[in-house]
């Protein structure tokens, strides 16, 4: 954009000398500067005309008798000459619109003006008579008004001003020579200069107000340009509005926004239009109604966001707006800006979407849940009422995950959700806390009775069927349930009993319901506690391991111990494996408590004879570990025990995992030569897969299979008869656990299993004690 410069721009000041017209104003802007400054002279220079005529008269009467009557001709007539021809050229530049001046103009008026000092200092020398004070009185009357006038009527220009001032003022020094003194002197001299310095500060006081009147002209036409480039290309309008608050001065870009002409916009109420439909029905919206507010009031608003109905579909606009004030500050109407925000309020909302809402079944997230909860307990205490907090777990969802992938959980899990809605009524606020864990939030619960009754509800309506991509899926759930005011008072208090509700209800082997009792938060406690001191275990020495005799089912010769870990607690004393085990397990210390048995029992074994065998339990966790072999080795090579005398025993829960790295861990550990055993076959996800997958050595039957074979129930004796007879075609041998009576041992006998665990044999010893055994018996010892 290009613009003329301003005088006076990049905020320096006008030098004298070129508002005196001696110097050239900055590039582009003598045009603007020289029309300012003859405007101004023009306007008061018929003024300057009548009291130059008034003063010409004036001294004709004055010396109108003397004998000086011809000089007194001729200075008139020099005088009338000097006020003629400056009044021509101001009449032509104000016809011409001042079209044309230049520099050269203000030079002229510069010497005309000097001339008219020089003509009237003249009269001040050649006209008085001696002896006669009246007329030095005249004189002097005269060359002050005129002086007066001049510093007046020509403070845009310095130039005429000082040559007047300067040369009128040297006549009137010259007036008070002779015999008047030095004072009269000194005082016209002193009036001269006081003239002369003010006409310099008005010429400077003029200077910058040009400078300043200037520069708001550009920015308001810069401003002007602005707005006009800014509504041809932004997204934004502007808006304005009478003090009626009407629309007027509609913009083309605002009456587009609209799809309407202009024209239709003109004169209406601009809350009309804000309005849309709901106009006739004032059902206006807390936005709008803000808007409309600060409107009546008069004040000014900015970044008001609210919904606009155009063309039937619902748009966002954020608008800003100040009152318009005449000079008097008469309220004139508003003044604003608008934009349509609608995509970035739609990515607002997507985001507080994302922030209360589970991105996968669209349900609350526990931010939104504790906020529900919270509010319910609010009621609770303000009308001395009940709510609850129901946590839900799926049982068996893990399976599914693991072995049909993800994107089946997935869609499980939508389906899950939509099941929970559906049960829900309009008391009861559901949503996903995260993984396969549900909770909901039942509020005004009048009756304690129907917590227990709509929890079965959930579990019966989420154990049914599933179908998922041609998958028919089962899978359970686990409740657990917390009542306020009596389980707790404040948010984190009662999700936490529900909490431990729930995991009672999973304790308890899933599908049902458990209600929160204070001695889950004891055992709570305890559990942490024990977790505390399992990590402390290792460190202090406080870990043992005890070996259990496998005997040969013909001749009960000692094949192998299994190795089985055992905690001694210097206060809490001994501790069962199925009490630290399971915390082992979630605390994530089951993988380094497994390394340090695996390496105790290498150890241990070499003491025992070459034929004899150690079996240490695998867990899951260690075999989805890639460096798992490389422990083995270890120990192995440590403890110089053979490979072929570790046998790792793992259970059917390792294969359930996605992926194939266990498979592919046993691989390497059977390439080694260590053997691999089978155990609690049966008792789980007993699948042929597993068998054809990983060459095992041993399968182990579950001591319940056992147990109830004893008692001819027909349907274990047919699957340790199947286990066997699975096990004999495929090479591996089998191993009864959990024998302890003479009957027991005849019965697997009987069945066909070729090796005996159990109490009967030998309960597990400390290492001590199982090598008394070879020591007491030999090298093949017979338990």
């Amino acid at each position: 954009m290009e613009s003329s410069k301003a005088p006076g721009a990049d905020g320096e000041k006008l030098p004298l000398l070129v508002l005196m017209g001696l110097a050239l104003p900055p590039r582009g802007s003598a045009d603007l500067l020289y029309r300012q400054q003859l405007f101004s002279m023009d306007r008061l220079h018929i003024v300057q005309f009548v009291l130059n005529l008034f003063v010409i008269l004036f001294v004709a009467n004055v010396f109108s008798g003397t004998p000086h009557m011809p000089l007194l001709i001729g200075w008139s007539v020099a005088a009338v000459a000097l006020m003629v021809v400056p009044l021509r050229l101001s009449r032509k530049r104000i016809a011409s619109d001042y079209a044309g001046v230049e520099r050269r103009d203000i030079l002229i008026h510069g010497a005309v003006m000097m001339a008219q000092g020089v003509l009237w200092t003249l009269a001040i020398i050649l006209l008085p008579e001696a002896g006669r004070p009246d007329q030095i009185m005249a004189l002097w009357t005269l060359n002050s008004c005129l002086m007066v006038g001049a510093a007046v009527a020509f403070s845009a220009l310095p130039l005429a001003s000082i040559g007047f001032l300067i040369t009128a003022g040297a006549g009137g020094f010259l007036l008070f020579a002779g015999n008047y003194g030095v004072h009269l002197q000194a005082l016209a001299t002193s009036y001269a200069l006081v003239l002369l310095i003010t006409s310099l500060k008005h010429a400077r006081a003029f200077g910058s107000h040009l400078h300043t009147s200037t520069e708001l002209a550009e920015k308001s036409e810069v401003v002007s340009l602005l707005l006009r480039e800014f509504e041809d290309s932004g997204s934004d309008w502007l808006w304005q509005t009478d003090s009626a608050r009407r629309i007027n001065g509609v913009s083309p870009r605002f009456a587009a926004i609209l799809g309407v002409a202009p024209s239709d916009l003109e004169g209406k109420p601009f809350v009309q239009i804000l309005a849309g439909s709901q106009w006739d029905s004032g059902n206006f919206t807390s936005e709008l109604r803000a808007v409309a507010e600060k409107l009546k009031r008069r004040e000014s608003f900015s970044n008001i966001v609210l919904p606009v109905e155009v063309d039937g579909t619902k748009r966002w606009w954020e608008l800003s707006a100040s009152p318009r004030l005449d000079e008097s500050g008469s309220f004139l109407g508003f003044r604003g800006v608008g934009s349509d925000v609608t995509e970035k309020r739609q990515s607002s909302d997507k985001i507080a979407q994302l922030a209360r809402f589970d991105a996968l079944t669209n349900l609350p997230n526990r931010l939104q849940l504790s906020e529900a909860l919270s509010s319910a307990l609010e009621v609770v205490t303000k009308w001395n009422g009940r709510c609850a907090f129901l946590m839900i777990d799926l049982d068996r969802f893990k399976s599914v995950n693991d072995t049909l992938g993800h994107q089946v959980g997935d869609k499980l899990l939508e389906q899950v959700a939509l099941r929970l809605l559906n049960a829900c009524g309009p008391h009861e606020t559901c949503g996903r806390i995260g993984g396969d864990e549900f909770a909901i939030v039942m509020r005004d619960v009048t009756e304690a009775y129907r917590i227990e009754q709509f929890a079965h509800e959930v579990i019966d309506v989420l154990s049914r069927p599933y179908e998922v991509n041609q998958h028919t899926l089962h899978i359970g759930a686990s409740v657990g349930s917390a009542i306020a005011p009596r389980d707790g008072r404040t948010t984190e208090t009662l999700i936490r009993s529900a909490d431990l509700a729930m995991y009672r209800a999973k304790d308890e082997g899933g599908g049902t319901h458990c209600q929160y009792e204070p001695r889950l938060h004891i055992h709570a406690e305890e559990r942490r506690t024990l977790e505390i001191a399992l990590r402390e275990a290792l460190e202090k020495d406080e870990l043992h391991v005890v070996y259990q005799p496998v005997v040969n089912a013909v001749t009960g010769a000692i094949e192998g111990f299994e190795s089985l870990v055992r905690w001694t607690h210097p206060e809490m004393g001994a501790i069962s494996p199925a009490k630290f085990i399971p915390v082992a397990e979630d605390a994530r210390l089951i993988a380094p408590i497994g390394e340090w048995v695996l390496r105790t029992a290498c150890d241990e074994a070499m003491n025992w004879p070459y034929d004899v065998r150690v079996a240490v339990n695998v867990s899951a966790e260690q075999l989805h570990n890639p460096q798992f072999v490389s422990c083995v080795v270890s120990a192995l090579a440590q403890s110089g025990l053979p490979p072929h005398r570790l046998e790792l025993e793992v259970t059917e829960s390792v294969f359930m995992r996605e992926g194939t790295m266990a498979t592919q861990i046993l691989e390497q550990l059977l390439a080694l030569g260590i053997r691999l055993s089978l155990d609690d076959f049966g008792t789980g996800y007993s699948s042929l897969g597993y068998l054809s997958r990983t060459k095992f050595n041993t399968i182990k039957i579950d001591r319940s299979f056992v147990v109830s074979a004893a008692r001819n129930v027909p349907e274990s004796l047919a699957i340790i008869r199947a286990v066997v007879a699975l096990a004999t075609s495929l090479g591996m041998a089998t191993t009864a656990e959990g024998v302890e009576t003479q009957a027991e041992v005849e019965l697997v006998n009987a069945l066909g299993c070729t090796k005996i665990q159990g109490f009967y044999f030998g309960r597990p010893m400390p290492a001590e004690e199982a090598l008394l055994l070879f020591r007491r018996n030999g090298a093949s010892a017979v338990a």
